[in-house]
């Protein structure tokens, strides 16, 4: 058993290796998991009773230090509220991805029980492609650990994302593990030379033939000319100051002077980041036109004939009765109540404003997930990084359109780890996408590094410049091809300029999203299906035999 749990904790440590932002060791995750899955075959060729519960517990211990490891930054956001508070709250990203990973897993193990080896295998990855979308959907949502995302830092490698998405990356790691695999288990069985000489061409093969086609592509792609001034300041301000510290108009005064030190008479676009307007009442939409902030923006475009600014703002909008399930009440009487918003707003010269309202909403910080359920987590909740938990939302991703009629599509912090998320909002006309963040209360640890490796992979996906902009964290310029064009230092107070091609054309990713995950998940229900009958079909034979 020691063996077995030694093998399971080698490979969490492959894994983190691995992961970005590490450079260098990406080609680790080919064989990462082939330590777990020895020990889960050790497990199945054991005499151990309940081998269920010995496979998921021996994979959660290398999939928690995996996770944990990985994301350690976590705990950074929550720290303040105290150790006793904020270390069992960390545990639950780090404990829930593998929770479900391990599941996964156990359920490789009970298809083993009623089908051959190399079915189970294939099921294997059905079942991990479903719990990926799972934690991808549902309101506990984290798909931060999503396998695919392993190649952030490796994007001359994935090239053909523009057609899988991530999740083709995911389907490629675990193939390779499974061939490596099989070779393990080929040499140390009396197998023919051939078939050892088979699986070893097929697990060369299966990593070589991707990353040659990617580098080809990468070589041989080239942007249509199509050039947009675009602007990306980091105002370089303590998210803990922005509210109440520092007041708004004196942050806006530091982001409309850096991004003046640099533009130009024809910029199209200043991008500043999540909430970069940041007043304690929000930023009332339905008088916007009214408010100070705005028109310091549009005083500051006034030399600017074709300018816009796309910037982060706490914002609210007020009913005259609860029309969403988000809404609280206004006043005492309770005649009115009001939505608030992490909000992406464009203003430009002209009286038109255009909002959009983060929808992938951060579980715990800005959605407290389960609705009631959870009520009584709020008070923690609250201090997640300063949100209250209680964000309105909408439905759909926006586009926003300049006078002159460029698309850009907005994504608020976490919403850019979502592929398909974004797709959406370039499929409706955005022709480069702009992400705004504050990537502060991570301080500075490999979590702001990870998050901007992501964004190369939207990038790649829908072959559109990405503009990042982020309060403290990186912000950066990313092409079509996923490569960091010119990006800030940590901690620093800047503005950056960059001449972006503008993109209209549609990858096969843009046009059909998440298709493999869908389809993986089907097939993955199936495979509990299969599992499930089988189990009362062998339970049957079992009372007929007694």
């Amino acid at each position: 058993m020691k063996k077995n749990i030694a093998l399971s904790i080698l490979s969490g440590l492959l894994l983190w290796i691995a992961w970005p932002p590490t450079p260098y060791t990406t080609f680790i995750l080919f064989i990462g998991f082939v330590p777990m899955l020895i020990a889960i075959e050790n497990i199945i060729n054991s005499n151990y009773a309940q081998k269920g519960k010995k496979i998921f517990w021996t994979t959660f211990l290398g999939f928690f230090i995996w996770n944990t490891l990985s994301i350690y930054w976590v705990y950074n956001s929550i720290k303040t509220i105290g150790p006793v508070i904020a270390v069992p709250i960390s545990l639950i990203p780090y404990s829930l991805g593998p929770l479900l990973m391990s599941a996964a897993c156990w359920l490789y193990y009970r298809l083993r029980q009623i089908a051959k080896p190399g079915i189970s295998l294939v099921g294997l990855i059905f079942f991990w492609v479903a719990y990926e979308y799972l934690h991808q959907t549902w309101e506990l949502n984290f798909p931060w650990m999503t396998l695919g995302n392993g190649f952030a830092v490796s994007h001359k490698w994935i090239q053909w994302y523009e057609y899988t998405g991530v999740y083709g990356g995911t389907i490629w790691i675990w193939i390779a593990n499974i061939l490596g695999f099989l070779v393990y288990q080929s040499l140390k069985q009396s197998d023919a030379i051939k078939k050892k000489v088979s699986l070893i061409l097929s697990f060369g093969l299966v990593i070589l033939l991707p990353i040659a086609w990617s580098l080809h592509r990468y070589n041989n792609y080239h942007e249509q000319t199509n050039p947009s001034d675009i602007v990306v300041a980091q105002p370089n301000i303590d998210p803990y100051e922005k509210q109440g510290t520092i007041p708004t108009s004196q942050q806006l005064g530091i982001l409309t002077h850096i991004s003046d030190s640099i533009a130009q008479k024809n910029t199209e676009f200043f991008i500043w980041p999540e909430t970069a307007i940041s007043d304690q009442h929000g930023l009332n939409e339905d008088i916007v036109r009214s408010n100070p902030y705005f028109e310091q923006i549009q005083h500051f475009l006034h030399k600017y004939v074709n300018g816009n600014v796309l910037t982060g703002s706490e914002d609210i909008k007020i009913y005259n009765s609860r029309k969403t399930a988000t809404a609280n009440p206004w006043d005492p009487q309770g005649n009115e109540y009001y939505d608030a918003f992490n909000a992406a707003v464009n203003i430009e010269n002209s009286a038109e404003v255009q909002f959009y309202h983060k929808s992938k909403l951060v579980p715990g910080v800005e959605a407290l997930p389960f609705g009631n359920t959870l009520s009584f987590m709020k008070p923690v909740f609250e201090h997640l990084g300063g949100a209250t938990g209680t964000y309105g939302r909408q439905e759909e991703p926006g586009v926003f359109y300049s006078q002159s009629g460029i698309g850009v599509g907005p994504a608020i912090c976490y919403e850019s780890i979502y592929g398909e998320w974004i797709a959406q909002s370039v499929h409706k006309g955005a022709q480069f996408i702009a992400i705004i963040t504050n990537d502060g209360w991570w301080e500075n640890t490999s979590g702001k590094d990870q998050h901007l490796d992501y964004a190369k992979l939207r990038a790649i996906e829908t072959r559109r410049w990405v503009c990042r902009s982020a309060n403290t964290g990186i912000s950066a310029f990313i092409n079509q091809r996923g490569d960091v064009v010119k990006q800030t230092k940590w901690w620093t107070r800047i503005a950056i300029k960059q001449d972006i091609n503008l993109n209209s054309d549609l990858t096969f990713y843009t046009l059909y999203g998440d298709y493999i995950p869908k389809t993986g998940s089907m097939l993955a229900i199936v495979g509990i299906i299969w599992i499930l009958v089988g189990t009362v079909k062998a339970r049957r034979t079992k009372r007929a035999l007694s």
